[in-house]
């Protein structure tokens, strides 16, 4: 436990703050969603694949920390919504990749689109310098963070 309580009240003030942010992002981000027909697992699924290309199954669930069997189900249901589609990989036709389809690449660029401009409307009352000094801060933290750090 750190020995200077106002660097403990910092640091929980901190925690709180950032609980409290993810909690009301999480909660737009959900309302977002549902003019888009998707669930909030479906869209973090979208957004992984976009961003590391055809993975399988099992490399999608450990990027998103989900069990096999959630991701079975969640998979399927996409499949079934034209999002994406299972592919037999080249090398190895044993193993099965994921791709994300047309209307998935379409469906991620509209919700982001949406998360943007809530964003942006949220976020008019700050200045640019404001904005920036809040974008390094939270880059920051995100380096900090990604860092393997031992819990306590």
């Amino acid at each position: 436990m750190l020995a200077n309580p106002s660097v403990n009240q910092q640091l929980a003030e901190l925690d709180d703050l950032l609980r409290e942010v993810g909690a009301l992002l999480r909660k737009r981000g959900r309302d977002i969603l549902c003019g888009f027909d998707i669930t909030s697992p479906q869209f973090e699924a979208l957004l992984v694949l976009r961003e590391h290309g055809q993975l399988t199954m099992g490399e999608l669930c450990a990027k998103m920390y989900l069990a096999c069997s959630t991701a079975t189900d969640l998979i399927d249901r996409m499949e079934r919504n034209g999002l994406i589609e299972r592919v037999r990989d080249t090398a190895d036709r044993r193993v099965i990749r994921l791709r994300v389809l047309p209307k998935g690449s379409e469906l991620i660029e509209r919700v982001l689109e949406a998360r943007q401009n809530y964003l942006a409307n949220a976020m008019t009352g700050l200045g640019a310098n404001d904005k920036a000094r809040l974008v390094r801060a939270l880059q920051q933290l995100c380096s900090v963070l990604s860092r393997e750090v031992p819990a306590q």
